[in-house]
């Protein structure tokens, strides 16, 4: 008996089918090969651009992508773990359809995730299927556009990322230019202009299939609570396709920023443009505006752009000392986003034992500091440290809840048995006992070391002497 979601995962199959079969060597996209060969692709050749999407090399690739970056399930509620099976008998109807140009995406599912600013960010979850189409139409089109993006995009592009943006910043800031125009782009995903980006999609892209199939995914109704909400105007997070399609409608920023030579750097859609004094950054803010309302159809979010000292705003997590050199430094809200995260952590630990704790807590330490390892300044780093072994500490002493059950830990840890049974019963809070002396004799920095409790400061270290 055929389940709702596969019955649901195969309607884009059903409606593509027509008279005869594929031949046999088509019959799934899982080829030998993992490469694509669509390097060095002209606008002239891109009329025949969806054969090179449905390529056995291209669609095996992606299909790698996709199971490796596994993800939720779509509205059709099929898992990543049945897509194999699910291609092996129906993408010869899909792959028919996409070459006639007849696919019909499927809506997107719907989910709001809590901004660390406040708010909700709305993501669009593709079905796996159409995450794996959209993944190979990607790897297509990235050849055609990224020899013609603009050296200063940082943003999902091969070979660059964020901490290349944040030293070129830094080297502006350096030789001189000690005001940033901070742009910040309102709801920038949810307000594409579909037309405007489709004409700069168009520029190198001449198969007409390709352009409808990318309209198509763009049109794709978001599901929430069983009801499709139709879109008019902007490209959803969740999808594959959405970074790409992001760089070439903000090219057109880049080379306006470009033309009237101004310093600046751009991941994705947050721009910061470094200036000389406040009236010229005064002065770029104004053009820049009317150029993306005007050009773009992009509206600039008042409240959090602005123009200032690099000191006091921050450029993807980091932000920059005042004095000559411009350290890098941590900025307070990634620091305050870290610890938010830590305290959620061990809300769901109180009835788990240290060592699960700190297992738990590794990644998300490894991963934070990982990132932000171009900080110059490793004092925030030992405070950090501070503060986790402080909490730690402070979950333990819950976690002993009575007097007497507190009086014998600190025995065992090796208090004498009077200060033990004083410190047990004083009255205070958790937290207080936790940074008070008896609890730091008890459990020093070196006991969470042994535990395995990474240190940041350490971890940090280690970083540079490997750089």
């Amino acid at each position: 008996m055929i389940s709702r979601r596969t019955a649901e995962a195969e309607a884009p199959a059903r409606a593509a089918e027509t008279r005869g079969a594929e031949r046999n060597s088509d019959a799934a996209p899982l080829g030998a090969e993992v490469c694509t060969a669509t390097s060095g692709r002209t606008k002239s050749e891109s009329h025949e651009l969806m054969e090179r999407v449905v390529e056995r090399s291209n669609l095996r690739l992606a299909y790698q992508r996709v199971v490796e970056n596994k993800g939720a399930a779509g509205v059709d509620e099929m898992p990543v773990s049945e897509l194999k099976d699910w291609l092996v008998g129906n993408w010869p109807s899909v792959k028919k359809a996409l070459l006639e140009g007849r696919y019909v995406p499927q809506p997107v599912r719907g989910v709001d995730i809590p901004k660390p600013t406040g708010g909700v960010r709305t993501l669009g979850v593709p079905t796996v299927v159409d995450r794996l189409i959209q993944q190979a139409l990607h790897q297509a089109l990235q050849p055609l556009f990224e020899p013609t993006f603009s050296e200063h995009s940082y943003g999902f592009r091969p070979g660059r990322g964020a901490h290349q943006a944040v030293r070129r910043a830094q080297a502006y800031i350096r030789e001189g230019k000690r005001w940033v125009v901070d742009l910040d782009l309102e709801k920038f995903f949810d307000r594409v202009n579909h037309d405007v980006l489709m004409a700069r999609v168009a520029r190198r892209v001449g198969d007409a299939r390709v352009l409808k199939l990318i309209r198509r995914f763009l049109e794709a109704g978001m599901m929430r609570e069983g009801m499709v909400e139709a879109r008019t105007e902007g490209t959803p997070q969740g999808g594959p396709l959405s970074p790409l399609l992001s760089n070439i409608l903000l090219d057109d920023l880049d080379r306006e920023l470009e033309g009237r030579k101004l310093a600046f750097c751009r991941y994705a859609d947050d721009c910061n443009i470094y200036v000389g004094s406040r009236v010229a950054g005064e002065r770029v803010m104004s053009g820049i505006r009317v150029f993306l309302q005007d050009v773009l159809r992009l509206r600039v979010n008042a409240d959090k752009s602005a123009v200032a000292r690099p000191w006091v705003r921050k450029f993807l997590g980091f932000s920059v000392t005042a004095q000559r050199e411009s350290r890098l430094r941590i900025a307070k809200q990634s620091v305050q986003r870290l610890m938010h995260r830590v305290r959620d952590r061990l809300r769901t630990g109180c009835g788990r034992s240290l060592s699960h704790t700190i297992e738990t807590l590794n990644p998300l330490l490894r991963g934070w500091i990982n990132y932000f390892q171009l900080t110059d300044s490793k004092t925030v780093l030992d405070d950090l440290d501070g503060w986790l072994r402080r909490r730690l500490r402070c979950l333990l002493w819950r976690q002993w809840k009575r007097p007497k059950t507190r009086a014998r830990k600190l025995r065992a840890l090796g208090l004498v048995a009077e200060r033990a049974r004083l410190s047990s019963g004083n009255g205070y809070g958790p937290w207080w006992n936790a940074g008070a002396s008896h609890l730091n004799q008890a459990l020093p920095a070196s006991y969470f070391t042994r535990m395995g409790l990474v240190s940041l400061l350490r971890e940090w270290q280690r970083l540079q002497r490997v750089r």
